[in-house]
């Protein structure tokens, strides 16, 4: 395997820590992309990868993709990811997270943690035990914080309603078509918001019963998970993991606007040029989804309630708006404008 500065998502990253409690079974990578607006933050994520490398890989990619996130989201936050290995059957322990939350705080503060994919805010409280270095606590009713699902479903909801303005001259999402592929915490929450504002729904999850229930309920339609992506809609919305839109994905799409809530959609920094080329509006993602960490980082932060986590959010449209406009006017793909800005926003 090569070493992490070798790899293509290495970027400079200020650091990559690898962790390993032989008790508990505990292996965890930190890595910490950038500094220049303050701690690192960003979540951690437990998975089961069947190499190493690509867990390294992942927490390279998610890493960067919160230094671009906290920047664009106007958080004076650094960008950095936890990856807690698990193993097969996906086994997670008291001792495993508490073994983590150590690890942790043996950065003294470079990198705050919270909850990704496989973690929940319980499991919060175990890390909270071992070090001071941790949000998305649970919270009273007002206050910022707890769960970040909620808010970034909030956020992704407000881009789709400013990417079909922008794609489909319309205000309103009456009748609008939206595929979302995983409706977990993010993208079930995503569903029913729009459902409420009227829109045509098709839903698919790998969990079967959870797809099943939430399509009932909101009188959506489904398919598989391997044609979500490419159903006839007017948005196509990613919520599940990374890497969906590659060259081939891409070419089959019949959307007129990709815009959804997980984490590096881009199989490649190419494939922003290719979705440009067909003429789909893409929504960078760390852009649109910034909606849990806000929540979480304001917590964190001390710097305000649940009112100012929501008149946060409420300004990722105009974000997508200010970075559509310069790709408009440059003929930049907008994957490669929000990155410029992003980069120039952490002085790189």
């Amino acid at each position: 395997m090569a070493a992490p500065w070798d790899l293509p998502d290495y970027d400079d990253h200020e650091g990559v820590h690898l962790f390993h409690d032989p008790e508990s079974g505990m292996r965890a990578i930190i890595a910490i992309h950038s500094t220049h607006l303050g701690n690192a933050a960003g979540g951690m994520r437990f998975w089961h990868y069947p190499d190493s490398a690509m867990a390294i890989t992942d927490a390279l990619r998610l890493s960067r993709g919160m230094s671009y996130k906290n920047a664009m989201a106007g958080l004076p936050m650094g960008g950095g990811k936890a990856v807690l290995l698990a193993d097969e059957t996906r086994t997670k322990t008291p001792e495993m997270l508490r073994a983590f939350g150590r690890a942790v705080d043996t950065l003294g503060g470079r990198y705050v943690t919270a909850e990704d994919v496989g973690i929940t805010d319980d499991d919060m409280v175990v890390i909270k035990g071992e070090t001071d270095y941790v949000s998305g606590l649970p919270v009273e009713k007002g206050e910022a914080g707890g769960d970040p699902g909620p808010s970034t479903a909030l956020g992704v909801f407000l881009g789709v309603k400013a990417a079909v303005n922008r794609a489909l001259d319309t205000d309103s999402l009456e009748g609008v078509h939206v595929a979302i592929q995983g409706v977990g915490s993010v993208g079930g929450g995503l569903a029913r918001l729009l459902a409420e504002q009227g829109a045509r729904l098709t839903l698919a999850d790998t969990v079967d019963a959870r797809v099943a229930a939430l399509a009932e309920e909101l009188g959506a339609d489904t398919v598989s998970v391997d044609e979500i992506l490419f159903v006839n809609a007017d948005v196509v919305s990613p919520c599940a993991l990374g890497a969906v839109l590659d060259a081939d994905s891409i070419a089959r799409l019949q959307c007129k606007a990709v815009a959804g809530g997980a984490n590096n959609q881009l199989a490649t920094r190419e494939d922003g040029g290719r979705i440009f080329e067909r003429g789909i509006l893409y929504a960078p993602d760390y852009v649109i989804n910034a909606g849990g960490i806000i929540n979480v980082g304001l917590e964190y932060l001390g710097q305000g309630d649940r009112a100012e986590v929501e008149a946060r959010i409420g300004k990722i449209p105009a974000r997508l708006e200010q970075v559509w406009q310069e790709s408009a006017a440059t003929g930049d793909p907008a994957s490669t404008v929000a990155d410029r800005i992003a980069k120039q926003l952490i002085g790189r």
